[in-house]
């Protein structure tokens, strides 16, 4: 008897990012959808073939997004805001992009406010918000993206003789809902007219022969209360009933107090991920007891977030156990979408020592494999199994010294900044020429020198642009930094970092996130040269740009377990307060640590959240303790939710804090009415991930609003992010406005 294995799903981008370009050079009208869309099939095709080369039970398809799975649902479910009148006229493809960015790319309709977009759970991948009327009808369904991928999928399977059933990965009804905004208090209450829909797509899935549907539900592994645990089974009571059969998915953590909801919704079976547990053994046969004896439970033992390879050993005596119990009622499968993964380690050139401990996503496939044989007993398991050896070199975290109110007063005396201050988060455009440079330098046909050389004139241009718009403190503009977590790993010991592990975080933004192989140190200066540089060609004050500790470990590859985390965070806090020392004492006044990952790495589990809170906050701390009152400290946070966790943040004690607030509808501001903040923030003004220049009215409506909860003299102005993503021409004339805008609310409000 054999094991059914299956993933949850796969990386989109292509193992070349063939995704990515494609569609940029479509968004640039530098080629046409036909060739687009071309391009795209192939990397589909792709990704379906290495699941029959893997030897896999069942295919998964559904799961390819041209940009995002919950803006392909909401696309598919005619959502489609006020703002975006006419949007329902372009085709599927066009329209969803309408929503991601914010600009019609056939040139119809006007630039409009994009989609919020906010982190998906504890990752660093960012899903698009639907934004739900009130009286969202779910009636203008369009199908067509979803269907085509099973049309596809059945006749790459008949070409190639392979005949395996399909399962199709939607996003569930009930985390939809969850995950979405909405104009009711109650978004439950869209549940009866959300399930015909969903009820109308898996009739359809099932008159195409689709035998599973996988619907993801990852807020299973949330602390639901009563009214969402209800809305599980009104929402599954109603689909039962259509073929296909159904997989509800959970991931990311355990069901915890949903485990009696999740396990007798009126389906096939439930997918439960164990390489979160704490003690996964005792999870499985958790879930086993609960579990009625006509179910299937699908066992994710293969860990969709993490580059290491499967502990083999572990895995066989988890799995055979459960075989025991469960016997064919048994799957083994990915613990969640390998989405979170590079795709293809077979394009690197691993180091010696890291020989046969890695697995990218192909690789994982094969993995998947194996583990359902292990389940039963049919090969033995290898022994690979790989710890990192981590020792803690620091007696604990430091404090800087003082109080914000006498800082800030130190630092005004030595800055003399004017009313509003205006800055940029750090980023300025990675152009094509910085691009060539980089290439070539990389391949080593650029010299040391000349590449230095290439750099300095990119900053120089940042600089010059910032004293034609008046911009009161300066970047540098970042010309020399791949990515904000890379450039820092690849000069510190401890990291190894790839040459093509790319990871989708949105859209066709990609990070290539560094891999932790041992204890993290510091041994010369990151940053320093660039920043004395920059400094050099200006009067204005110059901000030293580093990334905080926090977000550089949770956007690495490193060990889940918590232990092994507060070790390395620390590690990494004493290696940026060396730069912070470094920089300090170069003449640089304004150093920003930067945290968008404050709150990513928050357990989903509230029993577990108190503990990383505390070990967030004291490495933060500890990453500027080196810092005189008079060293103004900033840092920024982006496309999270803040609400739960403004204390957090005010512990931080980081003297200005900027924060994404343009995209978010000004939700984020709404963080600081209750409680308010002590320190100084800048609320960003405009979104940068959207191509479109608002104007300053636009802007002002931010400041408006924040200076009713913050006092004026604590008020800074500036983007929500970086804006490496944008080019010159958009950079240039959305700062023009920011700071006509400025120019503005300081004679509005000088008095």
């Amino acid at each position: 008897m054999t094991v059914i294995s299956h993933i949850l799903g796969y990386p989109r981008i292509g193992d070349k990012r063939q995704t990515k370009f494609a569609l940029e050079k479509y968004w640039k009208g530098k080629q046409d959808k036909a060739s687009t869309l071309e391009q795209i099939q192939a990397v589909f095709n792709s990704n379906i073939n290495e699941q029959i080369d893997a030897d896999l039970s069942l295919i998964t398809t559904g799961d390819f997004a041209h940009y995002d799975l919950v803006l392909t649902l909401a696309t598919a479910l005619g959502v489609v805001p006020k703002r975006f009148a006419g949007a329902a006229d372009l085709d599927t493809f066009d329209r969803q992009f309408y929503f991601a960015r914010g600009r019609d790319n056939t040139g119809k309709f006007a630039d409009t406010a994009a989609w919020q977009m906010t982190k998906w759970f504890d990752t660093n991948y960012h899903y698009l918000v639907p934004e739900l009327a009130a009286d969202e009808s779910f009636a203008n369904l369009d199908f067509e993206q979803i269907i085509k991928q099973v049309v596809d999928t059945k006749e790459i399977l008949a070409k190639r003789g392979v005949n395996k059933p399909i399962k199709v990965v939607l996003v569930g009804p009930v985390s939809f809902l969850y995950l979405s905004s909405s104009e009711l208090e109650d978004k439950t209450t869209h549940l009866d007219k959300l399930i015909p829909a969903y009820s109308k797509l898996l009739g359809q899935l099932g008159e195409l022969g689709v035998e599973y549907a996988q619907l993801d539900e990852p807020i299973l592994s949330l602390d639901l209360d009563g009214k969402w645990q209800q809305a599980f089974e009104r929402a599954y009571s109603t689909l039962q009933r259509i073929p296909p059969k159904l997989i509800v998915a959970s991931y990311f953590d355990t069901l915890g107090n949903n485990i009696n909801t999740a396990c007798n919704l009126p389906v096939a079976g439930i997918h439960i991920d164990i390489t979160r547990a704490k003690q996964p053994k005792q999870y499985v046969q958790q879930v086993i007891d609960q579990l009625p004896t006509h179910k299937i439970l699908s066992v994710g033992v293969v860990d969709g977030r993490s580059v290491w390879t499967t502990d083999q050993a572990a895995a066989a005596e988890i799995l055979a156990e459960a075989y025991g119990k469960l016997a064919d009622r048994l799957w083994v499968g990915s613990g969640s979408s390998l989405l979170h993964l590079p795709v293809d380690l077979a394009h690197e050139t691993v180091p010696e020592q890291l020989q046969g401990k890695l697995a990218f996503a192909k690789q994982k496939l094969g993995e998947v494999a194996i583990c359902a044989k292990l389940a039963t007993g049919e090969i033995a398991p290898d022994a690979n199994a790989v710890a990192l050896d981590l020792s803690l070199a620091l007696d604990g975290a430091k404090v800087r010294a003082g109080q914000f109110a006498s800082r800030y007063a130190a630092q005004q005396a030595k800055l003399n900044l004017p009313l509003f201050p205006t800055t940029t988060i750090g980023s300025f455009p990675q152009t094509v020429e910085i691009r060539k440079a980089r290439a070539a330098w990389n391949k080593g046909d650029l010299s040391d020198a000349d590449y230095q050389t290439a750099m300095q004139e990119e900053i120089k241009r940042s600089i010059d642009e910032q004293e034609k718009l008046g911009i009161d403190v300066f970047v540098h503009g970042e010309a020399e930094r791949t990515d904000m977590v890379e450039y820092f790993a690849q000069y510190m010991d401890g990291f190894w970092v790839s040459a093509n592990g790319w990871v989708q975080s949105y859209g066709t933004r990609c990070v290539r996130p560094p891999i932790v192989v041992g204890n993290i140190s510091r041994p010369k200066a990151m940053t320093v040269a660039w920043i004395k540089y920059a400094q050099s060609l200006t009067d204005k004050p110059m901000k030293g740009m580093l990334t905080g500790p926090v977000t550089i470990l949770n956007w690495s590859f490193a060990p889940s377990d918590t232990k092994t985390r507060d070790i390395l965070r620390l590690q990494i806090a004493e290696a940026i307060n060396q730069e912070v020392g470094d920089l300090q004492d170069a003449g640089i006044h304004i150093v920003q640590i930067d945290e968008p990952a404050f709150r990513e790495g928050l357990p989903l589990k509230q029993a577990d959240q108190a503990h990383y809170w505390n070990q967030a906050v004291n490495a933060f701390k500890h990453s500027c303790s080196i810092a005189h009152e008079s060293t103004q400290i900033h840092t920024h946070m982006c496309y999270s939710s803040f609400h739960d966790c403004l204390e957090h943040i005010s512990a931080m004690d980081a003297d200005v804090i900027t924060i994404e607030t343009a995209r978010s509808g000004l939700q984020l501001l709404d963080a600081f009415k209750g409680n308010g903040y002590a320190n100084a923030i800048g609320p960003g003004v405009y979104d940068i991930h959207s191509p479109r220049t608002p104007s300053s009215e636009n802007m002002q409506v931010v400041i408006d609003e924040a200076i009713k909860y913050v006092p004026k003299e604590r008020l800074w102005v500036n983007p929500d992010c970086g804006l490496k993503t944008r080019n010159w021409e958009e950079t240039v004339s959305a700062l023009a406005n920011m700071i006509a805008m400025t120019k503005k609310v300081r004679e509005q409000y000088s008095n």
